[in-house]
């Protein structure tokens, strides 16, 4: 038995964070929770959409031909399918993106985004690369920003193991 199953049977004593601990987790909690914040009023005041509907616009403007299988798009969002599709329905009725059906696979669909999203898209990024670089790399040394970069890579490639989850959201 490894310790994390250990801990939940109940075996051995949870490893609780020291002070210290709880004080930075506290600080990240807050601030990404207000950075999140600040980028949504940002992009529903500029652009009338979410912070989400603005990553997967960006997301398709990246992808070949403006295209992407949804199962991708909802992997790549870290989303669950049942919101991409909420969220893709919502952007159909903009005109900023259509659905249309795979042509390698007549179960999948593809979203596309339109000439109009493209445009939005357009628009609406001086503004937000604006309050992005206001509210994070602004308050940043060069140094600090590096580390950032580091620590953020250190936690995704630590929470992104192949068998580390098996119950990942855009898989439901």
């Amino acid at each position: 038995m490894n310790a994390a199953s250990a801990d939940r049977e109940g075996g051995a004593e949870p490893r609780w964070l020291t002070d210290r601990e709880q004080d930075v987790w506290r600080s990240y909690r807050h601030a990404t929770t207000l950075l999140e914040d600040h980028l949504d009023r940002q992009l529903q005041r500029d652009a009338g959409m979410p912070h989400i509907y603005y990553g997967l616009l960006v997301q398709l403007s990246q992808a070949p031909r403006r295209r992407m299988r949804m199962t991708q798009l909802a992997k790549d969002a870290k989303i669950t399918r049942s919101r991409l599709s909420h969220a893709i329905a919502r952007l159909e009725k903009n005109g900023w993106v259509r659905r249309e059906d795979c042509p390698s696979d007549k179960r999948g669909q593809n979203a596309y985004l339109t000439d109009e999203g493209y445009e939005v898209l357009k628009r609406s990024a001086p503004g937000h690369v604006a309050a992005v670089r206001q509210a994070l790399f602004d308050r940043l040394t060069p140094e600090q920003t590096e580390q950032l970069g580091e620590i953020m890579r250190a936690m995704a490639d630590g929470l992104q193991q192949p068998d580390a989850n098996t119950d990942l959201p855009w898989l439901r």
